[in-house]
């Protein structure tokens, strides 16, 4: 799949969902909170604050983002997961993070089945290095990590963070080793490297692209499979110049509202995604400028993009030995995709 040319199709594609029948209006009598997982500055805090206002106006009514990071966005999430299914708690994440956290036993017994989902943005990781970095690309610093292993440190927000996820994706293709330093989220992870303090990081385009455009970050690849552009910086390569057998799917972003929660307030959500976001020209802005690709969608249509990058992110933890629960016990069966990617 052709990570961004499919993902603009998909957009235009998006504008063409079914209306949403008209409903009763449901309207807040007090102010909602959208459960951030993450610390401030980083991709998901980004999308979601941009989003909020849009939100706001069309229930009017406050919506109030609440940064509450921790355990790789396991504390945030558990916390929309136990608030009363009132309406009134929403969480924001990586729809891939919401779907596997069971797998790695952060949040057990959950999965897909259990949010409505919204989704906005899809996202792309970037391997930057510190401006005055000796390697020039990918290949440079591919063959560091090949020699030096451990030694090169990679900055990003946890294990099951984008940039978690994204460095052990490219140690499984590139056959190396690596040591990761954690932060709170993406945006401290890029502020560090961008210091110095760490040699890489792979935390996602959104995150890294101020400090690209201010040349205090060099990317050397993204992980798409084209060249990932965006407004002010030239286009970053694609990974699989270097590793041609990586996978690579999009990560999808988005608002998620514990199964459970009233019906009118999902008939609600629905009709303003529908109206609201899905054209909104703020949102779209946003995405020129960060390097995200502009990609509404609600509900079943979002569970179905989605599920490329919740099965990939479910199986490789299997695979790098990092799953406490099989897939298969939320409905992910990783043998039928072994087999697949084997033909």
């Amino acid at each position: 799949m052709r990570f961004f040319r499919n993902g603009l199709i998909a957009a235009v594609a998006a504008t063409t969902l079914s209306a949403v029948p008209a409903l009763a209006q449901w309207q807040p009598e007090r102010p909602i909170n959208i459960i951030v997982p993450w610390g401030a500055g980083g991709s998901t805090d980004q999308v979601t604050r941009v989003t909020a206002p849009l939100l706001e106006e069309a229930l009017g009514q406050s919506v109030v983002v609440v940064n509450q990071p921790g355990a790789s966005g396991a504390i945030g999430t558990k916390a929309a997961l136990d608030a009363p299914k009132d309406g009134y708690t929403w969480t924001a994440n990586a729809i891939a993070n919401n779907a596997t956290y069971s797998v790695t036993g952060l949040v057990p017994d959950t999965s897909i089945d259990d949010w409505h989902v919204y989704l906005s943005v899809a996202n792309a990781p970037v391997v930057s290095v510190p401006a005055d970095s000796p390697y020039q690309d990918f290949g440079e610093l591919l063959a560091a990590f090949r020699d030096e292993g451990q030694s090169i440190t990679v900055a990003t927000a946890g294990n099951t963070s984008s940039g978690g996820t994204a460095i052990a994706a490219l140690a499984d293709a590139g056959d190396f080793d690596y040591r990761m330093v954690t932060y709170d989220g993406g945006n401290p992870a890029v502020i560090a490297t961008a210091s110095g303090e760490a040699m890489v990081t792979t935390q996602l385009a959104v995150e890294q692209s101020e400090m690209i455009r201010g040349g205090r970050l060099r990317p050397l690849a993204a992980l798409t499979d084209e060249p990932l552009e965006i407004e002010g910086i030239e286009p970053i390569p694609p990974i699989t110049q270097w590793l041609p057998e990586i996978h690579v799917a999009p990560d999808y972003f988005g608002i998620f509202l514990p199964r459970g929660v009233p019906d009118e307030v999902v008939e609600t959500m629905d009709r303003i995604w529908e109206e609201k976001v899905m054209n909104s020209e703020e949102l779209a802005k946003y995405a020129r400028e960060r390097g995200a690709v502009f990609d509404p969608s609600y509900g079943e249509e979002a569970r179905t993009r989605a599920m490329p990058i919740i099965i990939a992110e479910a199986c490789a933890r299997v695979e790098r030995g990092e799953a406490v629960m099989d897939p298969s016990e939320i409905g992910i069966d990783c043998e039928g995709r072994t087999e697949a990617k084997a033909e």
